[in-house]
């Protein structure tokens, strides 16, 4: 039973020196060492059930102490079996994060399948083509002013050439005071 205890209890000390590789492992090998200690906790549990059946044929005065220490190698393998669990768990989560993270970067957030499907209902109800542009013209100077406020020195600028934009596409006419006052809305005045 010795021999048998020593070399189950030398392979307990390899795998958790193996654990402390697995979490510098680079993403390429880190399956291999999982696998090679899945195995090496696989091949102790075989070994561990032999020394129980070899505790058990010990003396009496020698049985006690030889299932405390078979027990003891089976709480530490139990122990490493739940360590390569919880860091099998945390490497698929933070890979699935990863993931995530890809698609997310991956996606181009534009309204243009929300716009297809306004104008898809606005052609459904019958709306001229002209006023279906106008929409279009008006959604793509929507996103220019989103933008034109921030480039602006201050945040008055930017509501000016809103403003004015805004009456020239809503009407289709020019503002009359603009007109007289030299390019300049009354509001600006």
């Amino acid at each position: 039973m010795d021999p048998l205890y020593q070399q189950t209890h030398k392979q307990v000390h390899e795998i958790q020196s193996r654990m402390g590789r697995l979490e510098t492992a680079d993403k390429q090998s880190v399956h291999l060492v999982e696998n090679e200690i899945q195995a090496s906790i696989d091949q102790i549990f075989s070994c561990l059930e032999r020394l129980e059946i070899l505790s058990s044929k010990e003396p009496p005065n020698k049985r006690q102490n030889a299932k405390l220490r078979v027990d003891q190698l089976k709480y530490d393998v139990q122990h490493l079996q739940t360590a390569l669990r919880n860091f099998q768990h945390r490497r698929h989560a933070r890979e699935q994060q990863e993931r995530q993270r890809e698609e997310l970067l991956s996606r181009t957030f534009t309204t243009n399948g929300t716009q297809k499907k306004i104008l898809d209902i606005a052609n459904m109800l019958g709306l001229s083509n002209t006023v279906m542009r106008l929409i279009e013209k008006r959604a793509f100077q929507d996103k220019y002013f989103m933008i034109v406020p921030l480039q602006c020195q201050g945040p008055g600028m930017g509501l000016l050439v809103v403003h004015k934009m805004d009456s020239e596409t809503v009407t289709g006419t020019k503002d009359p005071a603009r007109e007289h006052s030299g390019g300049r809305s009354a509001r600006s005045s």
